[in-house]
C-alpha cells in the first residue's frame, strides 16, 4: 500500500502543518513516510505546498507528480493541481475560499467549507484541521484517532489542542454528512 498527498495553499493557512501532522500520524502508526515542503518567495501570503508519501514498505521516491490526493486551500492551488491528480484520486477543496468546480469525472471531488466550519469551531486558522478531519474520513489510510494522538504528541501549542480536536471532528462530520446526502461514495 502506498498513498501520496499534496497539500497546497497560501503561506499562513497551515498547509505545512497539515501535511506534517499526517506524516507524524503515519510514522507513529509504524508506516514509512516522507514529507517535503515547498515555499514560494514570500512568507505569509505566498504559495506553499507540501507532499506526503505514506507506505507500508520502503518508499522509492519522495517525489509526487501525480498525487492520489490533493488538498487545496485556495483558487491558485486548485488551478495548479486539479489536472495533476491521478485517475481514481481525491480532490479535497476548501469551498469557503475556492470558487471553482472540477469538471473531471475520473476523480472524486469533495467540497468542504473548511474556513466556515473553522469559524464555527472558534478559530478561522483551524481550516487546515477541518480539512485533515475530512481527508482522513473520506480516505482512511489511518484512523482519526491516530491523527488526534499525533496532534497531541507532536503539537507544541497545548492550549490549542481542544479547538484543533473540535476542528478535526467538524471536518469528519462534514464528510459523513456528504456521504449521507449521496455526494460521496465509499
Amino acid at each position: 500500500m502506498q498513498h501520496d498527498y499534496v497539500f497546497a495553499g497560501f503561506g499562513g493557512q497551515g498547509v505545512m502543518f497539515a501535511g506534517q501532522l499526517l506524516a507524524y500520524a503515519a510514522m507513529d502508526e509504524g508506516l514509512q513516510v516522507t514529507w517535503i515542503p515547498s515555499y514560494g518567495p514570500e512568507m505569509r501570503g505566498g504559495t506553499a505546498n507540501c507532499s506526503v508519501v505514506i507506505s507500508d514498505r520502503l518508499i522509492g521516491s519522495p517525489a509526487v507528480s501525480r498525487p492520489q490526493h490533493a488538498i487545496v486551500f485556495n483558487n491558485p492551488s486548485f488551478d495548479k493541481y486539479v489536472d495533476r491528480i491521478a485517475a481514481g484520486g481525491l480532490l479535497l477543496v476548501n469551498s469557503s475560499l475556492v470558487t471553482k468546480q472540477s469538471i473531471r469525472e475520473d476523480i472524486t471531488t469533495l467540497y468542504v467549507p473548511a474556513t466556515d466550519l473553522a469559524d464555527q469551531v472558534g478559530d478561522l486558522k483551524l481550516a487546515n484541521m477541518v480539512l485533515m478531519g475530512a481527508l482522513i474520513t473520506a480516505s482512511p489510510v489511518m484512523t482519526l484517532e491516530a491523527v488526534k494522538r499525533a496532534l497531541d504528541v507532536h503539537s507544541s501549542k497545548r492550549d490549542k489542542l481542544p479547538l484543533n480536536l473540535k476542528a478535526l471532528d467538524a471536518g469528519a462530520q462534514a464528510v459523513v454528512a456528504a456521504h449521507r446526502e449521496g455526494c460521496l461514495t465509499w
